[in-house]
């Protein structure tokens, strides 16, 4: 049954269960070969592959796991990802009051649910550090790294769950930040600008520390895996975000050399610092933009431990292109979080954001328009709406619109937009891997209103004439009769 698993190997299981998965047991290599094998699976709707002989590493590889909309929603334990979105709109119905802004609704909503019995739940044991390395049996470059496409600057730990905790609250934090591998010991450490691993650096060299301690684990849980890819507001826990989506706490335990939680049931773990006053060149990297992301300094980690489990799996994911795997990722994100948005942007119908639109490009938003300026007044509300400040094109049209249909999108697009009137502006924040953008993380952003246009207020002296649509009384006419016709 979807979600009765606690670890990838039961993931695994599951899928084989499935005929969802294929063991490729013929010797391939991490440089390349696996990445153009995994695209041709990857873009043909196939299966999650794990490759069991894997040059130069003992440990097979584990990828493709999220690559359609189906295994992305077994991942999460249930059939359809909009079930834990109606999870979520259930729980919010019972709020009373106003929109009181994003952060305290995800508060209220953890109060809701009963954090006490979704929290994590601690272990002194764990399957994650049943062999133990250490000291000068630290060696990274023995797990399956893949290098994924010709032009990056080596080799990258790519589904990491980087853990931190912010020195001042004592909360924790999971993200997804790629990891150069420099040699046995040390890797890049990629968080950005906007995120929370990064705000935890700033902390943490504004103390004074030479050392922030760092735990990543690769693989557990598959709600977990992608809990650390949600963009949670900073002060909630991504183990609580996961514990919502499986209905219990996850286990976890203290790190061999971290004073960190870190999860039970992971296949590998990664233990280190960085050091919030040491950067290195890391780049490139061919990134899920299409295009490979610019040589630049980030944080150096240092691994002090690396500890698994007896056997274990190397998970990974190829990005680049779009569609990728990490696409799937992203869509159970907006469908999950749609509810949440709903309830700061009330006026919200449904979002789609396209695989071209590589997450942070292009969101289309269907809404209820009840006066002028409402689409603007949305737009404006979702570039203040956490890492939605990334996104640089927002769509606006109404609520009947199907987002999923392209030709239905562009048509209302060229059809209900006057440049003059519909098209605008704004300057904010960027991705960091923004490939346009002149000036970094910084720029500009765009704003399309194809909503029906308003008479008098939006129209002028000309009139907005409706949509041409056939009688309801005649298609029900034509329906009762078609086989008269013969047709």
């Amino acid at each position: 049954m979807a979600g009765n698993y606690k670890n990838l190997q039961d993931f695994i299981e599951f899928l084989e269960q499935k005929n969802d998965l294929i063991r490729i047991k013929t010797k391939v290599s991490w440089n390349l070969e696996i990445t153009e094998i995994t695209q041709r699976v990857l873009q043909n709707g196939g299966p999650a592959l794990l490759f069991e002989d894997v040059a130069d590493s003992d440990f097979p590889v584990l990828i493709n796991i999220f690559g359609t909309e189906q295994r992305m929603a077994w991942a999460l334990g249930v059939e359809n990802l909009n079930q834990i979105a109606e999870k979520i709109e259930t729980l919010l119905g019972t709020v009373q009051g106003p929109p009181t802004g994003i952060v305290n609704k995800i508060k209220l909503l953890g109060d809701l649910i009963n954090v006490a019995r979704i929290g994590p739940k601690h272990h002194a044991k764990a399957p994650s550090q049943e062999i133990i390395h250490t000291g000068d049996a630290i060696d990274i470059t023995k797990l399956p790294i893949l290098k994924t496409w010709p032009l990056d600057g080596g080799r990258y730990i790519t589904l990491p769950l980087v853990i931190t905790k912010d020195p001042e609250t004592n909360i924790h934090n999971i993200g997804m930040y790629r990891m150069q591998v420099f040699d046995k010991k040390t890797t890049g450490m990629h968080w950005q600008t906007q995120k929370v691993g990064r705000h935890h650096q700033t902390l943490e060299k504004k103390n004074g520390s030479s050392k922030m301690e760092v735990a990543v684990a690769l693989g557990g849980d598959p709600a977990l895996i992608w809990s650390g890819s949600a963009p949670v507001p900073p002060d909630i826990n991504e183990y609580l975000l996961s514990g919502f989506i499986r209905n219990k706490g996850v286990s976890v335990t203290k790190g061999i050399t971290v004073d960190l939680d870190i999860p039970s049931e992971a296949e590998f773990i990664i233990e280190g610092f960085v050091d919030p006053n040491e950067s290195r060149k890391e780049g490139p990297f061919g990134d899920h933009t299409g295009y490979y992301s610019i040589e630049d300094e980030y944080p150096v980690f240092h691994v002090t431990a690396v500890t698994h489990r007896k056997n274990p799996v190397y998970p990974t994911i190829v990005v680049g292109r779009p569609p990728q795997e990490d696409y799937w990722l992203g869509k159970a994100t907006e469908r999950i979080f749609l509810p949440i948005m709903k309830l700061t942007i009330p006026e919200i119908t449904d979002v789609h954001m396209p695989a071209e639109g590589v997450f942070h490009n292009l969101i289309l938003v269907s809404m209820n328009k009840e006066y002028p300026g409402q689409a603007q007044k949305v737009a404006h509300g979702l570039w203040g709406l956490g890492l939605m400040s990334l996104t640089r094109a927002i769509v606006l049209l109404d609520s009947d619109v199907d987002l999923n249909n392209p030709s239905e999108v562009l048509w209302r697009i060229t059809s209900n937009t006057d440049p003059r009137r519909d098209i605008f502006f704004s300057e904010g924040p960027l991705d960091d891997l923004d490939v346009s953008s002149p000036t970094g993380n910084v720029g500009s952003k765009i704003g399309i209103d194809a909503t029906r246009k308003i008479n008098g207020s939006e129209m002028g002296n000309r009139k907005w004439m409706p949509d041409i649509t056939m009688d309801e009384d005649i298609i029900e006419q034509v329906t009762a009769k078609w086989k008269e016709y013969g047709i």
